[in-house]
């Protein structure tokens, strides 16, 4: 799997979430429909799968990255940390702090939220849709230059808490 790839989708799929709309504690990511120039790409599951059959050393490798940015894979996709004091403060670091991304809520209207996004490398508008307090999906598009070249893309995902307790899934700071 890209990690690039994993990155974009990530940054992508996370809108900025109001506090009081979302639980504090371990939630998980995952994605499907995505694509790239009109081609899809294989769901989160393939992915996953890809990364295991990994030599051990690089696999770690791409783990470890990903624990510096806040995120870990297990279940079916990535899983992140939402601490009491995100949420309360209303700072919900979705993405990335040291990436460069940005993200504007456009439009409120109840449960459904229009955003843009802007990353070093990629650009685009979304929409999220707030189910509960414990789950909400996104729908994004976009473009990025994740390998030299321009390219546009799009993917849905769906985010569910899974618990209070993060356990080894360290928050974002």
């Amino acid at each position: 799997m890209n990690k690039r790839m994993l990155a974009w989708m990530f940054c992508l799929a996370a809108p900025m979430a109001q506090a009081q709309m979302l639980q504090p504690g371990l939630w998980e990511l995952t994605s499907s429909n995505m694509q790239v120039d009109g081609q899809a790409l294989p769901d989160m599951q393939f992915m996953l799968g890809q990364l295991k059959n990994l030599p051990p050393e690089q696999r770690a490798m791409m783990e470890q990255a990903m624990q510096k940015q806040g995120i870990t894979l297990g279940g079916q996709g990535v899983r992140f940390c939402l601490t009491e004091q995100q949420v309360k403060a209303d700072d919900i670091p979705l993405t990335d702090p040291k990436s460069g991304c940005n993200q504007k809520v456009t439009a409120r209207n109840g449960q459904t939220w229009n955003f843009q996004f802007s990353c070093p490398r990629a650009q685009g508008t979304g929409q999220a849709q707030f189910v509960s307090d414990r789950e909400f999906t996104t729908h994004v598009n976009g473009t990025f230059n994740a390998s030299g070249k321009q390219q546009t893309g799009s993917l849905d995902t769906r985010a569910v808490w899974l618990g209070a307790q993060c356990g080894t899934v360290a928050p974002r700071t």
